[in-house]
Parts: C-alpha cells; structure tokens; sequence
C-alpha cells in the first residue's frame, strides 16, 4: 500500500487524516468525483479554501506531501494516467520560525509537576527528558524501557522512517528518570507489566500525543507562560534553540534531532542570529570599542 513505507504510527494517522479532509471536501463540492479522480482544479480549489482557513504552514506542507503521495501510487498502479498535482505549488517557499522559549522560562516550566505524587514524578521526568534530548513528542511517548541505558546517559531513539539513533541526556534527566523508573513507575503500573517507560495510572501503557500536549499546556499555564509559544514541540524546540545559543555545531542538532535533512535544522538559526550579533560587536575591532 501507499503509505507503508517506512511511516511512523503518527505520520500515518496524519496522512490518513489529509486524505480524509480531501474526500469530505469532494463529497461536500463535487459528490460527483470520487478521490482517485480528483482533477487539478478540484486540487487547487482544496488547497486555497485550505489556506484561507490559516491552516498552518507546517501541516499544509504535510497535506501535500500525503497527496503527493496518494497521487503518484495511483498512477504507479495504473488507477489513473495523470498527476493533477503536477504542476501545482506547495508552500515550501514559506516559512515559519517555530515558538521556543528562554531558559528561563523552561527552568520555570520543569519545576512546576509536584514530584511528591508518581504522576508529577513521571511528567517532571517526561519534561526533562523532552527537554535534554530533543526528542519529537511521538518519540518520547514511545520510548521503551529498554531503549534507555541510565549507565550511559543514552537513549536509542526510532525516528521518522524508523531510522534509530542514539541520543545522550545529561544528570539532571538521568536523576529523575532513575528516581521515577524506581518509584513512581512501580507505583503507577500497580502489578502491571508493560515495556513503556512513561506510564498511565488508569490503563499502565504508554501515553498518547494527545495526552502529553494536555499535559505540558497545563503546566505551562501555572509557570505563566504564554499560550502561543507552547506547541506539543515545545521543548523540542527550546532544546535545539538553546544548543545553538551556546554554540552548538549546526549538524551536531541535526543528527540529535533526526532531521534527515540540514535544511530542517535549519530554521533554529535564525534565533541564533543575536548571538552571532553579540559576538561580533563584542569581538570584531570595529565594534568593540574596549579594543580602540
């Protein structure tokens, strides 16, 4: 089929859910034309009603990479000779610089689960994690206890594609992970068995995204920090943002984050900008007036 090519669980959820919204679209416009049948116009009239509802840059991308896709498998199968999506243009040129947040701001959202009950133990070390390691949400979510070594402060992490690789995480997320598996785990699983590392009290399994995006909203709530900057990648974010801030090696946070593409890593820079700024004025003679 089309989409078993290496997809993660949510990619796949995320391309059957684009096809989904297409084949509404055409039952509601154009009840006439089955999917497999859609035509370029029928294409480019989607995309623009799409874009005018401020559907984000990120998952309009995401919609015509699941169409692109569906459309070519048609064809390589024969169900239809032309790709109407052909000659039409993503958003790809667009760009939007993803919502971090200061240090600051995350010390005040990594101190705010209360570590005295397995619940806040277990999110604290979900944060601190998310945060050490730039994993995607899915991946964290998805972590199994055997894919951490506390000895090595190492993760191995299956990515997008399910390309594995090996994470490193620092002692603040080895002592709470360490005191949560120990602890709270045991606590929340109640005689369970599961190989999930971050566990549910009700069921004992793993979380889903969804679960995990209401969590970090609720806690960013009481640290007073601002709905827009938070987003499920979050910490995601601020980790590969705060990487380069202190000089960071642009393709050392490529491979961290599992970007098969440096052109993805890429859009962190531009929050690194004011410090290669400040490193200039303080260090080029021209600026540095201690120098004159």
């Amino acid at each position: 089929m089309w989409l078993l090519h290496g997809l993660t669980k949510a990619s796949l959820s995320a391309y059957r859910s684009d096809l989904l919204l297409l084949s509404r679209y055409l039952v509601a416009s154009h009840p006439s034309t089955e999917l497999k049948d859609i035509n370029q116009p029928q294409l480019a009239d989607y995309y623009a009603k799409a874009y005018a509802d401020n559907t984000t840059v990120a998952t309009a991308r995401r919609r015509f990479s699941s169409h692109k896709r569906f459309l070519k498998w048609l064809v390589k199968t024969g169900q239809r000779t032309d790709n109407p999506q052909a000659t039409l243009s993503t958003v790809k040129n667009y760009r939007t610089d993803p919502q971090t947040l200061t240090e600051k701001q995350v010390e005040s959202l990594l101190t705010v689960p209360d570590t005295s009950t397995a619940i806040g133990l277990r999110d604290q070390a979900m944060l601190e994690l998310m945060y050490a390691s730039g994993l995607r949400v899915s991946e964290l979510v998805g972590l199994k206890i055997f894919e951490v070594s506390l000895p090595d402060n190492a993760l191995r992490v299956t990515g997008k594609g399910n390309k594995e690789r090996i994470v490193p995480f620092g002692t603040p997320a080895h002592d709470v992970i360490k005191n949560y598996i120990d602890t709270a785990r045991l606590e929340l699983l109640k005689g369970r068995v599961s190989d999930a590392l971050f566990v549910t009290r009700r069921e004992g399994c793993a979380m889903s995204r969804q679960m995990f995006w209401k969590i970090i909203k609720a806690y960013a709530l009481s640290a007073g920090i601002a709905s827009e900057l938070i987003s499920p990648h979050t910490l995601r974010h601020a980790f590969a943002t705060h990487l380069l801030n202190h000089g960071a090696d642009l393709r050392v946070v490529q491979l961290l984050l599992g970007h098969a593409d440096i052109g993805t890593t890429q859009i962190y820079t531009h929050i690194a900008k004011q410090r290669l700024q400040d490193l200039v004025f303080s260090n080029h003679i021209r600026h540095n007036r201690s120098q004159l």
